[in-house]
């Protein structure tokens, strides 16, 4: 009897070792989601650092696909969804800062006018 529970034990093990990586498709969709929002606020490659950083790992991710290295698939997508919300919070930062510089300088200038106006 604990030769079969040995045996089932092993066959399991073995089943489990030979299971591959899915295909992460949903990760690469996300993936592509994340450098198109990006690119929509204004990230580019040429600007953001890591736009080019995310272009690049999901480039080298879709090389994995292709290849059937899941795994690495996965791992580059994600770090290529990572980069790519980076630069888009980046962009979206800047784009703020610089808005809230445009209205301190409005701020002054009415402090002025008023200053004078007395």
């Amino acid at each position: 009897m604990s030769n079969r529970l040995l045996f089932a034990a092993l066959a399991v093990l073995a089943l489990a070792g030979c299971a591959s990586d899915p295909a992460p498709h949903e990760q690469m969709r996300l993936t592509e989601q994340a450098l198109e929002q990006a690119k929509a606020v204004g990230a580019t490659a040429d600007e953001v650092p890591e736009m080019k950083l995310a272009e690049d790992k999901f480039n080298r991710a879709k090389g994995s696909m292709a290849g059937e290295s899941f795994k690495n698939a996965r791992m580059r997508a994600e770090q290529a969804e990572l980069d790519a919300r980076l630069a888009e919070a980046k962009v979206l930062t800047q784009k703020s800062e610089e808005q809230l510089n445009v209205l301190n300088t409005r701020i002054v200038r009415l402090r002025k006018q008023l200053g004078d106006a007395r």
